[in-house]
């Protein structure tokens, strides 16, 4: 509790992380006691929002997407300590699982595990007290429309749900949702993204501090996402023909990108860091970096080796419990986009900022330079030119006067 005040999280978080743990100590007290008071039935009385996410009191309380009780009841809720039966798991759970099997086995990215499985969790809570087989195709109908109705929630989270939830029933529970077309969906809005001029990008990235500043001028530099810039390993780079290799992009999709010419001695001067923590890391004995999938059972030395270090590793290494061993990874997401944040509001910009609009910026730089549609699509690894064509809207229009071609 000290420390969730420390990090100045507010009152009615701190309240709900002190009933849950409380009902987690209550829960293993009750089961290591002897069997006369482990017959005895447990009181819990409801708070606000404390138990929303136990299977065990799912049928008692339905909560919305943010978790709060849409049922409210003023007396106490009891159950019996006995009816917790670990030999005979949730059977949500076990849906879960088949859930991160079948999106591992697509080889999806992480992000989309975790989107996927939030959304099946939110559902679940949504239809209680039903068991996944007890599913029909009314009730993914009902929750689409309680989403649009009840919580009004945007065009793009309604169409996350329903993709999540179209993988669920589909390769999950082996059905198909039936006809959708009656369920309400809100309008598709148009986006246009917020574009950081020139010289704000300058400003921004000249109030950042190493090695941030570098991961900034290479997002922008290159039209990088923030988990492929984070993703570059040494053997990416090519300081030969000047050409960047972003392995494993969006849709696991490479690509090849020009490097900027005017960071070349700075990335040369930071690789001799990496070189340093890398021999440092081989002379401490570490296990290696992490590699893709299973590459590393096919080239076990591969790991150590520098060709496959990340550019920027992290400053610590990461136990793996699993197999005990010492692993490196590279900086995590978080620390640039608070590295980025900070150096946003020291600038003062009056936009919305974050590190995508680097990426944003990038395109919208080399539109306005006259630089042809499709090579940004290419640099920016779209595979379709429409979702390029976005940035057509961030530009000035400059509207010529319509002459007949015999006048040119």
């Amino acid at each position: 509790m000290k420390k969730l005040k420390s990090k100045n999280q507010s009152d009615n978080h701190c309240t709900q992380a002190q009933h849950a743990i409380t009902l987690y100590y209550n829960l293993i007290n009750a089961q290591d006691t002897s069997p006369v008071k482990n017959q005895q039935n447990v009181k819990f009385y409801e708070t606000q929002g404390a138990f929303q996410n136990s299977s065990i009191l799912r049928e008692h309380f339905k909560t919305d997407l943010n978790g709060k009780i849409l049922q409210n009841r003023n007396t106490p809720v009891e159950f019996n300590i006995n009816n917790i039966n670990t030999q005979n798991p949730d059977p949500w759970n076990n849906a879960f699982n088949i859930l991160k099997e079948e999106i591992e086995l697509r080889h999806y990215s992480p992000k989309t595990l975790k989107s996927y499985h939030i959304w099946a969790r939110k559902f679940s809570r949504f239809i209680t007290p039903k068991n996944p087989n007890e599913i029909v195709d009314d009730d993914l109908r009902n929750y689409l429309t309680y989403l649009t109705n009840g919580l009004k929630v945007s065009a793009s989270s309604q169409r996350q749900a329903f993709n999540s939830l179209l993988f669920f029933f589909r390769h999950v529970l082996k059905m198909e949702p039936g006809d959708l077309s009656d369920t309400p969906r809100p309008k598709v809005k148009a986006y246009i993204p917020s574009v950081l001029s020139k010289e704000e990008v300058k400003t921004i990235i000249g109030l950042m501090y190493y090695p941030f500043n570098l991961m900034a001028k290479i997002m922008y530099g290159c039209g990088l996402r923030l988990s492929e810039c984070m993703g570059i390993r040494v053997q990416d780079l090519n300081f030969d023909t000047e050409m960047l290799t972003v392995r494993r992009g969006k849709g696991e999709k490479d690509r090849v990108i020009p490097l900027p010419k005017s960071i070349v001695p700075e990335l040369q001067g930071h690789l001799r860091r990496v070189r340093n923590l890398h021999r440092i890391d081989v002379t401490n004995g570490f296990n290696g970096v992490f590699m893709p999938y299973a590459f590393d059972k096919k080239a076990k030395n591969a790991a150590t080796e520098f060709n496959w270090y990340w550019l920027f590793p992290a400053k610590s290494l990461t136990d793996v419990i699993e197999t005990e061993e010492k692993r490196r990874y590279h900086q995590h997401e978080t620390n640039f986009q608070k590295a980025f944040k900070e150096a946003s509001h020291k600038a003062q910009i009056p936009k919305r900022v974050s590190p995508h609009t680097l990426r944003h910026s990038f395109a919208t730089h080399l539109l306005k330079a006259g630089y042809d549609i499709r090579q940004i699509q290419e640099l920016l690894g779209h595979s379709d030119v429409r979702t390029t064509m976005i940035y057509t809207h961030t530009i000035k229009k400059e509207v010529k006067e319509v002459k007949s071609p015999l006048d040119f």
